[in-house]
């Protein structure tokens, strides 16, 4: 019991930087929800639920697009499949004995950062070191969406609009550095912006929404940029490990 108590306070010590950056882009989010239509507690709600800035945005412009609930899963489908592999890669961090039971709760709060600081720790890892990562980071990103649909209530519209761009900053910043450091992610990013300009531009398209295009355009480009360039993680790791330096001398 003291072991767990303990795993659940370093997880909310980790925690709290997660949960400040949280705030204020789900804050910037929450004026996107406010557009869309949602109250404060229908965004805080939205938040709650829902773990993932691309995800929720995705969510919000379906919203505003009028769009049937299929389209809605779809797209939300699209945008957070990638946590289904960060809770696979998680799940091989958990003793054999791990409940089935600690082991979904923790698939429901597994976002970028919590799973990176997770994916981290040394040895098996504690499924409350995960609970209180969650009870700190998790209901911050809810208030800052809820906060922000009341910001947008009350803001005039201009400020409102400056502060939607926030939102956009965030999504350059995830892209920029990736791109930078690898040029098949910067060349499938330049096509994406290409692709998707040129296929606004085609009347064939004008029937489906925006959130349809994007989403069935994520899926045929990120295929395509799999199939072409796949990702040689073994070879990789074998080459990570052969250049390492013998570091045994030292720790004997």
């Amino acid at each position: 019991m003291n072991r767990d108590k303990n795993a659940f306070i370093n997880g909310i010590r980790d925690g709290i930087p997660i949960a400040l950056g949280y705030f204020s882009v789900a804050f910037s989010l929450g004026i996107v929800a406010k557009k869309a239509g949602l109250n404060p507690f229908q965004g805080f709600l939205s938040s709650l639920l829902n773990h993932a800035s691309a995800g929720e945005y995705a969510e919000f412009t379906v919203i505003m697009a009028n769009a049937p609930y299929l389209e809605m899963a779809f797209v939300i489908l699209v945008t957070n499949i990638r946590y289904m592999l960060m809770s696979c890669a998680l799940s091989q961090k958990f003793s054999p004995k791990t409940s089935q039971l600690h082991r979904f709760l923790v698939g429901f709060g597994v976002t970028d950062e919590i799973f990176g600081i997770s994916i981290g720790r040394t040895g098996a890892l504690n499924p409350y070191y995960n609970y209180g990562a969650m009870a700190i980071a998790l209901p911050s990103w809810a208030a800052g969406t809820g906060i922000g649909v009341v910001a947008g209530n009350i803001l005039p519209a201009s400020a409102v609009s400056a502060l939607s761009v926030a939102l956009y900053g965030m999504f350059i910043a995830i892209i920029i550095p990736a791109s930078k450091a690898n040029r098949v992610v910067g060349g499938v990013v330049a096509a994406s912006f290409l692709i998707s300009f040129t296929v606004s531009k085609i009347p064939l398209f004008d029937h489906m929404s925006d959130s349809m295009k994007i989403s069935l355009l994520t899926v045929i480009i990120a295929g395509v940029a799999a199939y072409l360039f796949p990702a040689k993680d073994e070879e990789e790791g074998e080459e990570c490990i052969a250049d390492a330096p013998d570091t045994t001398k030292e720790v004997r």
